[in-house]
């Protein structure tokens, strides 16, 4: 049995991933605590691990950005670098002091952080018998550059020969220099006065340093990446969503016919504004014969589903392992778990995201083959009504999604991770 601090920051979409393994882990016979924001303790004890609070100061929840009306408007890197600054950044150095406490006082071997607490970066650094093992999970695609690979958050398919490593090098050195100069000195810097020793390369090259990589996806949905200092290991992803949690709306028996459905959601967190996906899909789709289905995060009104057409359907919150098996076609923001909640079920995408993580989801639906990707957080109707229609006439997509759906089932999942973790232990 190891000690095991899983490490988070307090935002849903990092939070629940880290939970179902946090689930499994205790499930396999490990102690677990997991460290985070306040607001998941009851979620985190539910689990069966121990849960541990961040600083105060470094504890924000949905309403952060209300304190920010400045970050209003932001798209694209801007807004990325305003995230990274406000969020993340700023969190490093208490994580590090909260993670170092944590481990003298609960006998810690294994450290597993998702890839922006990076208050787990200047562990990276430390002598590995001065440091428990170090492991990433990986909630959001693989941010790793490369001689093939742009920098992480421009949403590039990877491109090799000469002319795409000559970009790939050049956007590489624009983005460390140009976009993100102060992100990389104060992380480089707090590495230094922690470790002695600077952050080498990129910052977003950082989990590269940990003593193995667990990324919860499959190899034909992330970019090859040969002579990655660490070990990248695919154990799939582990979210689910059934009945248990989510019961079946009113409407459900209308589902029962053949017209194809078409799930439309902006996620758990990017769904204040239906102007920038849901409505124009369901605008898009209108006069199609299909069934729209509109998960609207508890977000929608009476008054806005009235105006809804006589082909859309919605409901706050739905059980995915019960709708996507009915799905022809997942229209979303781009939010990893949810486009990986489809690809378990051979459903292929039409995905429109630009901040966060989500140009870079987008960008490997349509490289994997599985989905369209739209480099707009915006679509209008037209855009969207073209890409969804293409993605259900061409039985390419659904093939592609159903190779990916293999890939998931034939993954290790907890048991895989749980073996790693075995297998490291001292004798």
């Amino acid at each position: 049995m190891s000690g095991i601090l899983i490490c988070s920051s307090p935002a849903e979409g990092h939070v629940t991933p880290l939970l179902a393994i946090a689930r499994g882990l205790v499930a396999a016979g490990h102690r677990v605590v997991l460290v985070t924001g306040r607001r998941f303790a009851d979620r985190v004890r539910a689990t069966g691990a121990d849960f541990a609070p961040l600083p105060q100061a470094v504890d924000f929840d949905d309403t952060w950005a209300d304190a920010h009306p400045e970050r209003a408007g932001k798209r694209g890197l801007a807004a990325m670098r305003f995230d990274l600054d406000h969020m993340f950044f700023r969190a490093a150095e208490p994580q590090y002091e909260t993670v170092t406490a944590l481990v003298d006082e609960h006998g810690i071997d294994v450290v597993l952080a998702e890839p922006l607490f990076l208050g787990a970066a200047p562990l990276a650094l430390l002598p590995r018998d001065r440091r428990p093992r170090l492991m990433l999970a990986g909630i959001v695609p693989l941010p790793l550059t490369g001689p093939d690979v742009a920098p992480f958050g421009l949403g590039l398919p990877p491109r090799g020969g000469p002319l795409g490593r000559l970009r790939n090098r050049a956007l590489t050195t624009l983005v460390r220099r140009m976009v993100f100069p102060a992100q990389q000195r104060d992380l480089s810097q707090l590495c230094r006065r922690i470790t002695g020793r600077p952050l080498p390369g990129l910052f977003f090259d950082w989990p590269a340093l940990a003593d193995d990589l667990v990324q919860l996806t499959v190899p034909d949905f992330e970019y090859p990446r040969p002579g990655t200092r660490a070990p990248v290991h695919f154990i799939g992803p582990l979210g689910r969503s059934s009945t248990g949690d989510h019961r079946l709306p009113d409407w459900w028996p209308a589902l029962d016919h053949d017209r194809p459905v078409v799930l439309v959601t902006q996620g758990t967190a990017a769904n204040t504004d239906f102007d920038e996906l849901i409505n124009p899909a369901v605008a898009a789709l209108a006069g199609e014969d299909v069934t729209v289905v509109v998960a609207t995060g508890g977000r929608g009104t009476p008054a806005w589903e009235a105006g809804l057409p006589g082909n859309a359907r919605t409901a706050p919150f739905l059980p995915y392992d019960e709708l996507l098996p009915r799905t022809a076609l997942m229209i979303t923001n781009g939010g990893y778990g949810g486009v990986h909640f489809a690809l378990r079920h051979g459903v292929p995408l039409v995905v429109a995201g630009a901040t966060e993580d989500k140009a870079e989801v987008a960008a490997r639906v349509s490289w994997s083959g599985a989905g369209i990707g739209l480099r707009t957080n915006c679509p209008s109707a037209r855009t969207l009504g073209t890409a969804a229609r293409r993605v259900l006439a061409e039985p390419g997509y659904r093939h592609r999604a159903g190779v990916l759906a293999e890939q998931i089932a034939a993954a290790g999942g907890i048991g895989a991770l749980a073996a790693l973790i075995d297998a490291g232990r001292p004798a």
